[in-house]
């Protein structure tokens, strides 16, 4: 692990240090602001972008999704805000590899204050926080459609994972079009209003982002085969457990859902769901509702 660093270095255009992604398109900033580190130019990149009031199911994804490419060494891109950004950075972080984050505000301004951790983490682990707005700058409104195209730019590939119809991921994504970046998006249930902007880019075109070897593939990375969201394993369970268990997903249901599914009585049902917790088969996301963990 790396020291943190705290040194604001002023990056122009001219200079070898800017990133030769941004020198290809019109309309990139004329300086940068960097503490730490930029992204390497000659290393695959993804952003992972999405909804700030995300579900669990999202927050799962973002973070499954970004560490497996930082396993396989892609470098993961985001913007440091709350919900789908926070996740992408820490799937990176948890794969053990520097991922960077460009601000809406001042370098060194942390935005949202809540992500202190997360920045200083970002810091220790050899990434960068990238802005193109002068130090001390606060966040504004108007600021975070421009970060976005920086998002894009730096970027081979682009990953919104759930955004609801107007969202600012929407606007990532259009800018990642028109930079020529592939854009994938994650898949939702079509009543759900943060999978509105994901259904809707995946019908204009964009790449279905249905696991993450799909986004590996723009790298010619194919890995082995391994086992989808849809199997289960064989864990050697007891029958009745290892029903309330194959009815488990990467998405939450209620525990109406395995009643129904087992037939089991309530007590029972929630019995079982209570044993696959504590073997760290299952989590509770929210009030009686259930996803897999392994």
């Amino acid at each position: 692990m790396e020291g943190k660093q705290t040194e604001i270095r002023k990056i122009t255009i001219n200079s070898k240090e800017y990133p030769k992604r941004l020198k290809k398109l019109s309309g990139m900033p004329k300086e940068l602001y960097v503490i730490g580190n930029l992204p390497e130019d000659n290393a695959p990149t993804a952003a992972v972008v999405g909804a700030r009031m995300c579900s669990a199911y999202g927050k799962r994804q973002a973070h499954c999704y970004a560490k497996v490419l930082a396993e396989y060494g892609i470098q993961v891109i985001s913007g440091m805000a709350l919900g789908i950004d926070t996740q992408g950075h820490l799937g990176a972080l948890e794969a053990q590899r520097p991922t960077y984050a460009v601000l809406g505000s001042g370098v060194d301004v942390c935005y949202p204050a809540a992500n202190r951790k997360l920045y200083n983490q970002i810091l220790e682990t050899g990434g960068g926080i990238i802005s193109e707005f002068p130090p001390g700058m606060p966040p504004k409104a108007g600021h975070f459609p421009a970060r976005n195209r920086i998002i894009s730019a730096l970027a081979d590939v682009v990953l919104i994972v759930e955004a609801r119809e107007r969202s600012g991921s929407l606007i990532t994504a259009g800018f990642a079009l028109d930079q020529g970046k592939a854009v994938y998006a994650l898949p939702g249930q079509v009543d759900q209003t943060l999978s509105q902007g994901c259904n809707q880019l995946i019908f204009d075109g964009a790449g279905i982002a249905w696991c993450p070897e799909i986004l590996l593939g723009e790298w010619g990375i194919f890995p082995e085969k391994k086992e989808t969201a849809g199997e289960k394993k064989n864990l050697g369970l007891a029958r009745d457990l290892e029903l309330v268990y194959s009815c488990l997903d990467l998405r939450p249901e209620n525990l109406d859902y395995f009643i129904q599914k087992t037939g089991f009585s309530a007590g029972k049902t929630s019995g079982l769901l209570m044993q696959l917790q504590v073997l760290g088969l299952a989590s509770e996301v929210g009030r009686q509702h259930y996803v897999r963990c392994k």
